[in-house]
């Protein structure tokens, strides 16, 4: 039972928190039945569990230890895709669309509409390059470096973590930068117009036109902000394996 309940354990607290098999539309039963079936394929590959019972102090503490261990993998993958959905936020502030609001169905809660689209379109990216499937993997050959047992989740790994979470961050300004300075140019070029034509309605003229601009700004910019995805897929798979090696090394 030990032999398939921890590993069943750690997975399924990683199936929780990470996007796409986290999100609020998948119910619980279809990720119980993922976590139940990766651990089924991923017990006969994994060195014996500790001579312990599942019930005792010590098997609690195991059994709490792989609940944060999953959760800790989970909450780094979150990161990145919150980078971008932040970076689509700035952006949608600065061309005037922080009003345009609708429901995020990963999360349930209301999302900027351009925070929304480049949400959608990383996921897709994601999926297509088999994202979900390498970081999988990286959880499962974790077993073999941060094997289950008492102890494994310590200060180090913990401040990786803390410390990947200046990612959300920068992650976010690297998406949203360069459509920002683009924007930035024009409302300059507005506030000149101001005071050469004091009279113009920049609020009337100003807001068609840099609405139209930033709408062109997205779309050229999508390749860009695929590109800073898979830089951040790449930084949040390094750190899953850092992680799981016992912190940064």
């Amino acid at each position: 039972m030990a032999a398939h309940f921890w590993p069943f354990v750690r997975i399924a607290a990683f199936f929780t928190v990470v996007p796409i098999f986290g999100a609020r539309f998948v119910p619980a039963r279809i990720r119980i039945v993922l976590a139940a079936a990766v651990t089924l394929l991923t017990v006969p590959l994994l060195p014996p569990p500790p001579a312990v019972a599942p019930f005792s102090l010590d098997g609690l503490l195991i059994t709490a230890q792989q609940v944060i261990i999953g959760v800790a993998l989970g909450f780094i993958v979150q990161l990145i895709f919150d980078a971008v959905g932040l970076g689509g936020q700035l952006l949608a502030n600065s061309m005037g669309l922080s009003f345009a609001f609708n429901v995020d169905p990963m999360r349930g809660a209301s999302t900027a509409a351009v925070g929304q689209l480049y949400l959608l379109l990383i996921t897709m990216t994601f999926v297509a390059l088999n994202g979900h499937l390498a970081f999988l993997e990286a959880v499962v050959t974790g077993f073999s470096t941060l094997p289950v047992g008492i102890s494994g989740f310590g200060a180090p790994a913990a401040w990786l973590v803390l410390s990947f979470g200046g990612h959300l961050f920068a992650g976010a300004v690297a998406v949203a930068l360069p459509g920002m300075t683009a924007l930035l140019v024009v409302n300059l070029a507005f506030g000149a117009m101001s005071r050469a034509a004091p009279s113009l309605n920049l609020f009337a003229v100003g807001f068609p036109i840099i609405l139209a601009f930033g709408l062109v700004v997205i779309f050229v910019g999508l390749p860009a902000v695929q590109q800073n995805f898979m830089e951040l897929v790449g930084l949040a798979l390094d750190a899953v394996r850092q992680l799981q090696a016992g912190g940064p090394g």
